[in-house]
Protein backbone atom coordinates (compact mmCIF):
# COMPACT_ATOMS: atom_id res chain seq x y z
CA UNK A 1 0.00 0.00 0.00
CA UNK A 2 1.10 3.06 -1.23
CA UNK A 3 1.96 5.94 1.99
CA UNK A 4 -0.54 7.98 0.65
CA UNK A 5 -3.01 5.34 1.00
CA UNK A 6 -1.92 4.72 4.19
CA UNK A 7 -2.46 8.25 5.56
CA UNK A 8 -5.57 8.45 3.95
CA UNK A 9 -6.79 4.76 6.05
CA UNK A 10 -5.30 6.16 8.92
CA UNK A 11 -7.61 8.92 8.49
CA UNK A 12 -10.52 7.40 7.89
CA UNK A 13 -9.42 5.04 11.03
CA UNK A 14 -9.56 7.83 13.16
CA UNK A 15 -12.62 9.73 12.14
CA UNK A 16 -14.22 6.63 12.82
CA UNK A 17 -13.04 6.30 16.28
CA UNK A 18 -13.78 9.98 17.06
CA UNK A 19 -17.41 9.35 15.43
CA UNK A 20 -17.86 6.25 17.58
CA UNK A 21 -16.67 7.92 20.82
CA UNK A 22 -19.16 11.00 20.26
CA UNK A 23 -21.80 8.60 19.73
CA UNK A 24 -21.41 6.88 22.79
CA UNK A 25 -20.91 10.35 24.38
CA UNK A 26 -24.18 11.77 23.30
CA UNK A 27 -25.73 8.65 24.26
CA UNK A 28 -24.49 8.58 27.82
CA UNK A 29 -26.62 11.58 28.26
CA UNK A 30 -29.87 9.78 27.17
CA UNK A 31 -31.32 7.74 30.10
CA UNK A 32 -31.72 4.11 29.69
CA UNK A 33 -36.02 3.44 29.34
CA UNK A 34 -35.06 -0.02 31.10
CA UNK A 35 -33.80 -0.20 34.49
CA UNK A 36 -31.53 -3.15 33.88
CA UNK A 37 -27.68 -2.40 34.67
CA UNK A 38 -26.03 -2.98 31.56
CA UNK A 39 -28.80 -2.57 29.02
CA UNK A 40 -28.42 0.21 26.17
CA UNK A 41 -28.56 0.63 23.02
CA UNK A 42 -25.02 0.79 21.94
CA UNK A 43 -25.37 3.26 19.07
CA UNK A 44 -21.68 3.93 18.90
CA UNK A 45 -21.90 0.21 17.88
CA UNK A 46 -22.73 1.31 14.35
CA UNK A 47 -19.57 2.35 13.40
CA UNK A 48 -18.05 -1.15 14.74
CA UNK A 49 -20.36 -3.18 12.43
CA UNK A 50 -19.84 -0.75 9.50
CA UNK A 51 -15.81 -1.49 10.59
CA UNK A 52 -16.09 -4.99 10.77
CA UNK A 53 -17.17 -5.37 7.10
CA UNK A 54 -14.72 -2.83 5.99
CA UNK A 55 -11.50 -3.09 7.83
CA UNK A 56 -9.17 -5.56 8.48
CA UNK A 57 -9.69 -6.86 12.53
CA UNK A 58 -6.78 -5.31 13.95
CA UNK A 59 -8.03 -2.05 12.63
CA UNK A 60 -11.77 -2.75 13.89
CA UNK A 61 -9.63 -3.56 17.52
CA UNK A 62 -7.74 -0.27 17.10
CA UNK A 63 -11.44 1.71 16.46
CA UNK A 64 -12.72 -0.14 19.64
CA UNK A 65 -10.17 0.07 21.99
CA UNK A 66 -9.85 4.02 21.44
CA UNK A 67 -13.84 4.51 22.08
CA UNK A 68 -14.09 1.98 25.10
CA UNK A 69 -11.00 3.28 26.53
CA UNK A 70 -12.06 7.14 25.97
CA UNK A 71 -14.97 6.61 26.93
CA UNK A 72 -14.53 5.45 30.28
CA UNK A 73 -12.33 8.35 30.55
CA UNK A 74 -14.90 10.80 29.32
CA UNK A 75 -17.40 9.13 31.17
CA UNK A 76 -15.40 9.35 34.66
CA UNK A 77 -16.45 5.86 34.94
CA UNK A 78 -13.16 3.57 34.40
CA UNK A 79 -14.94 0.57 36.24
CA UNK A 80 -16.59 -0.15 32.98
CA UNK A 81 -13.30 -1.07 31.42
CA UNK A 82 -13.13 -5.12 32.32
CA UNK A 83 -17.26 -5.67 30.97
CA UNK A 84 -16.34 -3.44 28.46
CA UNK A 85 -13.50 -5.06 26.99
CA UNK A 86 -14.77 -8.26 27.76
CA UNK A 87 -17.61 -8.08 25.78
CA UNK A 88 -16.26 -6.43 22.97
CA UNK A 89 -13.86 -8.89 22.50
CA UNK A 90 -16.59 -11.51 22.29
CA UNK A 91 -18.39 -9.57 19.60
CA UNK A 92 -15.32 -8.66 17.10
CA UNK A 93 -13.95 -11.85 17.52
CA UNK A 94 -17.92 -13.74 16.67
CA UNK A 95 -18.91 -11.00 14.04
CA UNK A 96 -15.62 -11.33 12.17
CA UNK A 97 -15.96 -15.35 12.04
CA UNK A 98 -19.80 -14.38 10.64
CA UNK A 99 -18.91 -11.33 8.10
CA UNK A 100 -17.29 -14.60 6.15
CA UNK A 101 -20.08 -16.46 5.86
CA UNK A 102 -22.89 -13.50 6.01
CA UNK A 103 -23.11 -11.10 3.38
CA UNK A 104 -22.57 -7.57 3.36
CA UNK A 105 -26.26 -7.00 2.48
CA UNK A 106 -27.20 -8.75 5.57
CA UNK A 107 -25.35 -7.39 8.19
CA UNK A 108 -27.56 -7.11 10.31
CA UNK A 109 -27.78 -10.27 11.42
CA UNK A 110 -24.69 -10.25 12.02
CA UNK A 111 -24.86 -7.58 14.60
CA UNK A 112 -27.61 -9.36 16.33
CA UNK A 113 -24.71 -11.94 17.01
CA UNK A 114 -22.18 -9.10 17.77
CA UNK A 115 -24.72 -8.04 20.42
CA UNK A 116 -25.29 -11.11 22.40
CA UNK A 117 -22.13 -12.29 21.67
CA UNK A 118 -20.97 -8.53 23.58
CA UNK A 119 -23.80 -9.77 26.74
CA UNK A 120 -22.15 -12.63 27.21
CA UNK A 121 -19.07 -11.00 26.88
CA UNK A 122 -20.09 -8.53 29.63
CA UNK A 123 -21.58 -11.24 32.14
CA UNK A 124 -18.28 -13.37 31.91
CA UNK A 125 -16.59 -10.62 32.81
CA UNK A 126 -19.39 -9.72 35.94
CA UNK A 127 -19.31 -13.35 36.81
CA UNK A 128 -15.04 -12.98 37.55
CA UNK A 129 -15.49 -9.68 38.78
CA UNK A 130 -18.40 -9.36 41.30
CA UNK A 131 -17.67 -13.44 42.05
CA UNK A 132 -21.10 -14.21 42.15
CA UNK A 133 -23.67 -16.38 39.94
CA UNK A 134 -26.34 -14.30 40.27
CA UNK A 135 -25.04 -11.78 37.64
CA UNK A 136 -26.31 -14.75 35.19
CA UNK A 137 -30.16 -13.59 36.21
CA UNK A 138 -29.80 -10.91 34.06
CA UNK A 139 -28.57 -12.81 31.25
CA UNK A 140 -32.02 -13.02 29.39
CA UNK A 141 -33.39 -10.01 29.33
CA UNK A 142 -29.49 -8.58 28.36
CA UNK A 143 -30.07 -11.42 25.58
CA UNK A 144 -33.55 -10.15 24.59
CA UNK A 145 -32.29 -6.51 24.31
CA UNK A 146 -28.99 -7.13 22.78
CA UNK A 147 -31.28 -8.74 19.99
CA UNK A 148 -33.07 -5.70 19.58
CA UNK A 149 -30.10 -3.22 19.63
CA UNK A 150 -28.30 -5.25 17.56
CA UNK A 151 -30.89 -5.53 14.84
CA UNK A 152 -31.34 -1.44 15.00
CA UNK A 153 -27.13 -1.00 14.89
CA UNK A 154 -27.42 -2.82 12.18
CA UNK A 155 -29.63 -1.64 10.17
CA UNK A 156 -28.42 1.66 10.39
CA UNK A 157 -24.62 0.28 9.59
CA UNK A 158 -26.41 -0.92 6.21
CA UNK A 159 -27.69 2.28 5.90
CA UNK A 160 -24.08 3.77 6.26
CA UNK A 161 -22.55 1.32 3.70
CA UNK A 162 -25.04 2.48 1.20
CA UNK A 163 -24.57 5.97 1.93
CA UNK A 164 -20.88 5.54 1.93
CA UNK A 165 -18.55 5.59 -1.37
CA UNK A 166 -17.01 2.69 -2.32
CA UNK A 167 -13.11 3.04 -1.51
CA UNK A 168 -9.63 2.73 0.48
CA UNK A 169 -12.05 1.26 3.32
CA UNK A 170 -12.74 -1.81 1.32
CA UNK A 171 -11.05 -4.63 2.44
Amino acid sequence: MQRQDRTARLTRLALLSALALIIFVVEMQIPSPVPIPGVKLGLANIITVYAVYHFSCGEVVLIVLTRVLLGAIFGGNPAVLPFSLTGAAFCIAGMTVLKRHIDEKDLWIASVFGAVLHNLGQTAAALIVMRTAAVVAYLPMLIFSGCIAGTFTGLAAQFMIKKFPRGIDRK
